[in-house]
């Protein structure tokens, strides 16, 4: 079965994105398993692939597409959709440029599909640990550094450009001084934190929304069990004979949103692509709706006394 694909507004060749990517971030960190898995996955049909500077998967990611085309299970890098993301030590407008150019030769790519703002902060150049100190957190010039991002895509490094865990007041700051607007903004979404609102703006303004954590980052260390476990979930998920994930996948792309899904096992990535060939009956959309709602991932670690941000609530703009 094949992933279905969406139309980018602001790509510069015109390329489709397939609504569901594989992700590489990994705590821990396995390589010869997420070399396995993509290798796998590439087999099964995914051809959207998600990785970041921060993950530090772009280089397994690289050398899994150069083994894929070697075996012959990819025809060409053409076949694919790479998405990598901009860390904030990066996110300074003279940076930018050089960073995906770093990303480039870890992927051992010409270039990306999509590149994007990994979150609307900025901090010290060149460090990479995370959490980074709290003293070392900046405000991003949100002017300065999309304009180098639209300029990596003038020339060609990438195809795309949009920006990730960018709240709707975020989005409006980039979109009143971009000459090329953010394409995708990847945010957590699931049925237990639906964002409604956002879906709502980056629709009226051509955006792409993207979810990470489709299914809740059950097991990770700031993920829940609230999704997996939740019973309406459950209960739709009985009816329509699927799996819960399934189910919470399915209910993302018929928000006309896309997705990134994350395993290393085989079964999961193919029960994973078995959800474009069925519908969610208008109940369980019902059900689904009244689902109480909790963000996740608040990053506490990105606010502080003396930062941009000095609560939760201003990180988030109220989206809480």
């Amino acid at each position: 079965m094949s992933i279905p694909e969406v139309k980018l507004a602001s790509s510069s060749d015109q390329r489709n994105m397939p609504v569901m990517a594989l992700g590489t971030a990994a705590d821990p960190f396995d390589e010869s398993a997420m070399r396995a898995a993509i290798l796998d996955a590439i087999r099964l049909g995914y051809r959207h692939f998600d990785t970041a500077a921060m993950y530090g998967s772009e280089n397994v990611l690289g050398e899994a597409i150069i083994e894929a085309l070697k075996l012959g299970v990819l025809g060409s890098r053409n076949e694919l959709f790479i998405t990598s993301k901009l860390w904030t030590s990066d996110a300074h407008a003279h940076l930018v440029g050089t960073a995906l150019k770093k990303s480039l030769r870890n992927l051992q790519l010409d270039y990306l599909d999509l590149y994007l703002v990994h979150w609307p902060i900025s901090s010290k150049p060149g460090r990479y640990d995370y959490p980074m100190p709290k003293e070392e957190l900046q405000a991003m010039d949100f002017k300065a550094v999309w304009a180098a991002m639209e300029e990596c895509q003038r020339l060609g490094l990438t195809k795309s450009i949009g920006v990730s865990n960018f709240s709707c007041k975020k989005l409006d700051i980039i979109l009143s001084s971009a000459t090329i607007p953010p394409s995708v903004n990847q945010v957590e979404l699931n049925p237990v934190w639906q964002q409604k609102k956002l879906i709502e703006f980056c629709r009226r303004h051509s955006i792409i929304v993207t979810a990470f954590s489709p299914l809740g980052a059950k097991g990770a260390n700031w993920g829940s069990n609230l999704v997996m476990d939740n019973e309406i979930l459950k209960e739709v998920a009985k009816a329509h004979g699927k799996t819960v994930a399934q189910v919470a996948l399915r209910w993302i792309i018929e928000q006309g949103t896309t997705l990134v899904v994350k395993s290393y096992k085989k079964e999961r990535l193919k029960e994973n692509m078995e959800i474009f060939d069925w519908t969610l009956s208008q109940e369980a959309i019902d059900k689904i709706n009244q689902i109480p709602q909790q963000r996740f991932m608040l990053k506490e670690e990105f606010v502080s006394p003396d930062g941009p941000f000095k609560s939760i609530e201003e990180l988030w703009d109220g989206e809480l």
